[in-house]
């Protein structure tokens, strides 16, 4: 199923006209963790794709398709020589850090105003345009030729598919992409993810997590109750004390989490012009 699919499911089970929205589509040959914004929520699917993601993946060493993954027709290249371990574990070291990748052309990027993937459909020739992705951890936990098994901890925008083709090309080979799961976004977990069947039958709102886990990565400064109902009316607070918190120290911050004295998310606020001012504003329980 699509990431749409996991959508269309919920949104069926909630009130009329509640929005519901996902943060980062997982391809239909993947599995794992898809957050869901509810309501409210929708708005900081933003904030949850800025999170790092965790994947593990499995790729065929030696054989390629044109979509870099089983949906492809599949072509052997025997007469390609076979890495080693070393080799890829080499390979891995030049693909960590901020790297550049050419995005696959059968993907859902935007290019020419286009999805790449119903161009290529069309018969169009172009040139995938590169980005800068961010890879913390590309670890090989298992190699039995031709499978190799990758452990993978990235910034948003990476395709895995492309990483682990790169991964082979740079030790002389090629590879395609037979497994993809994502264990996590952020704090959002696989162990404690709820399946699509639970959520066919289940009463939804107790599966609701609250929306600060969505901005774990941001500065975060307490507000009084005065300055919380200021934000509820979308006005700029009279002031906010990042002394003592971690962000105090840094004078580059220009966006934070404004919490309640009871710990719920009232609102992000960004600095503009001198002054910290409300940017998107979420209801708590008191109003």
């Amino acid at each position: 199923m699509t990431s749409r699919d996991v959508v269309n499911v919920v949104q069926r089970r909630l009130p009329r006209k509640t929005k519901v929205g996902h943060a980062g589509t997982l391809d239909p040959l993947a599995e794992g963790v898809l957050v869901l914004g509810v309501g409210p929520a929708v708005r900081l699917v933003p904030y949850v794709q800025q999170q790092p993601k965790h994947y593990q993946a499995t790729f065929r060493i030696g054989s390629s398709s044109i979509s870099g993954d089983l949906e492809g027709e599949i072509t052997d290249f025997p007469d390609l020589p076979v890495p080693t371990r070393d080799q890829l574990e080499n390979a891995a070291q030049t693909l960590t850090g901020e790297i550049e990748q050419v995005p696959p052309a059968h993907s859902a990027i935007w290019v020419d105003g286009q999805r790449a993937y119903r161009r290529i459909r069309a018969g169009e020739e172009f040139e995938m345009p590169s980005r800068k992705v961010q890879i913390d951890v590309l670890e090989i936990t298992r190699y039995d030729s031709p499978e190799v098994d990758l452990n993978i901890i990235c910034g948003s925008g990476t395709y895995i598919r492309t990483l682990g083709i790169d991964l082979a090309v740079n030790a002389g080979s090629t590879a395609v992409m037979s497994f993809l799961s994502r264990i996590g976004v952020g704090p959002f977990l696989l162990q404690n993810s709820v399946s699509i069947e639970t959520l066919r039958k289940d009463e939804l709102e107790p599966h609701l997590l609250p929306v600060s886990l969505a901005v774990g990565h941001l500065p975060r400064v307490q507000v009084t109750n005065e300055d919380a109902t200021r934000l509820g009316h979308g006005l700029c607070p009279n002031e906010l004390d990042f002394s003592e918190t971690d962000a105090g120290k840094d004078q580059d911050i220009t966006e934070a989490a404004a919490m309640t004295q009871n710990g719920q998310l009232r609102a992000i606020v960004r600095l503009k012009q001198g002054q910290w001012c409300p940017y998107r504003v979420f209801p708590t329980k008191e109003t």
